[in-house]
C-alpha cells in the first residue's frame, strides 16, 4: 500500500514548486505519476491526489477518469487517468456553491466548502502539451481542491460544518468520494 500523507505532515502546508519543462516527460516524473496513480488506486473513495500527498513538493495532480466518469453523469471525458502538470486555475464563477468534501489526507473527516460552480484551468499534460480546460460541477470542485493542496492549503482550512464518519459509513454511501 503507497502511504498518503496526513493533515500534520509539514509538506502538505508548503506552495508545491513548479516542474521545469525540461523535466517534463522523463522518468523520474513519469515514476512519480506511476507512483501517484497507484496510491489513488489503492483509495477505494478517492478520485484525485495531488504529489505533496505523496510527500512530492511539486506541482501535480492526477484526477482518476474512470471513477470522475462514474461519479459525475455529466463528465463527457475519456476514462482514462488525467495528469495536470503546473496547474493554474484562469478563471473561477463568481457563482458559488457548498459542496461536500473529504480528502484522503484528512482522513474521515468531512466538511462544506464553498467552492466556484465552474472554472478554467491551464495546466501541461504528462507530455509537454498545454492544456486549457473549463470544468464545472464536480469537476470543477476537484480543480480547485487540487490547487489548493498545491499551496499548501487543506479542504479544512476553508471548510465549514466538520464531521467525521468512519470507512464503513463512507462505503455505504453511493457516490461519495474524496479528492
Amino acid at each position: 500500500m503507497q502511504e498518503i500523507l496526513q493533515r500534520d505532515h509539514p509538506v502538505l502546508r508548503e506552495v508545491a514548486r513548479s516542474i521545469p519543462s525540461d523535466e517534463i516527460g522523463g522518468a523520474e516524473l513519469g515514476e512519480i505519476i506511476k507512483h501517484m496513480t497507484v496510491a489513488l488506486s489503492e483509495q477505494k473513495d478517492g478520485i484525485a491526489i495531488a504529489a505533496p500527498q505523496v510527500g512530492k513538493n511539486i506541482r501535480l495532480f492526477v484526477v482518476s477518469g474512470s471513477l470522475l466518469k462514474e461519479a459525475d453523469k455529466t463528465y463527457k471525458g475519456e476514462a482514462k487517468n488525467l495528469v495536470f502538470i503546473n496547474p493554474e486555475i484562469l478563471k473561477s464563477s463568481r457563482e458559488k456553491s457548498d459542496v461536500e468534501e473529504g480528502c484522503l489526507s484528512v482522513r474521515w473527516l468531512y466538511g462544506k466548502v464553498k467552492r466556484s460552480v465552474r472554472v478554467t484551468l491551464r495546466a501541461l499534460n504528462e507530455k509537454g502539451e498545454k492544456i486549457e480546460r473549463g470544468a464545472s460541477g464536480l469537476l470543477a470542485q476537484i480543480f480547485q481542491h487540487e490547487v489548493d493542496h498545491l499551496n499548501g492549503i487543506l479542504f479544512t482550512d476553508k471548510a465549514k460544518e466538520l464531521w467525521e464518519m468512519s470507512e464503513e459509513e463512507i462505503m455505504q454511501l453511493q457516490g461519495k468520494t474524496k479528492l
